[in-house]
């Protein structure tokens, strides 16, 4: 997040010494509004992490469905695409070490982020703090504190699960209707063009 001077800076007590990118805070934005939705295996599939996973999330809250939670014996979750970005970007923060709480931090500012955002971030972490960069000059700023660092450029991680939800089934929310081979980025091209009219 940039503070608009160029440079960036930390929430109070979470960030390095100095100047450097934010880390993630709280913005809300717009709610998710899909028309297609992913169950469980689907969603497992295009993040690349188990069922057990998938359910423990859901029920701990750390990522839970946006389109559908489940309603007890037989009803099936659905997850929206945004929702198998973040469970993917998860799943690459703990692969790296980083501590759940700071993870928890991360998918409730990837949830308050609209779409556009999401594909310009990259976040980076020193395994401690999560901090969004939206700006070569601020990964640059960050990578000037000394520590060691990872990034993850979200909009690498959205074409990916892009790519692998493309070959797997949505279902559309209204109508329950299966769809095979449904480009998500197809239905959020339509939005954001019925969105602009």
């Amino acid at each position: 997040m940039s503070s608009g001077d160029g440079t960036a800076g930390a929430l109070p007590g979470r960030g390095p010494a100095g100047s450097g990118p934010y880390p993630l805070s709280e913005d809300a934005s717009e709610p998710s509004t899909d028309l297609v939705g992913y169950r469980g295996p689907t969603a497992c599939a295009a993040a690349g992490i188990t069922y057990r996973q998938l359910d423990y999330w859901a029920r701990t809250g750390l990522v839970e469905p946006s389109v559908r939670p489940a309603y007890g014996s037989g009803t099936q979750r659905l997850y929206s695409f945004r929702d198998v970005v973040v469970l993917k970007i998860v799943k690459r923060f703990l692969d790296t070490g980083v501590a759940l709480q700071n993870i928890r931090a991360a998918v409730q500012h990837l949830r308050g982020r609209g779409l556009d955002d999401l594909e310009r971030m990259t976040l980076m972490s020193d395994g401690a703090t999560v901090y969004e960069c939206s700006s070569p000059d601020e990964v640059v700023d960050l990578l000037q504190g000394g520590q060691g660092i990872f990034g993850i450029a979200v909009g690498v991680v959205w074409r990916d699960v892009e790519a692998a939800l493309s070959q797997l089934h949505g279902e559309r929310v209204d109508t329950g209707e299966t769809l095979v081979g449904h480009n998500p980025t197809d239905e959020l091209a339509r939005r954001r063009r019925d969105k602009a009219v």
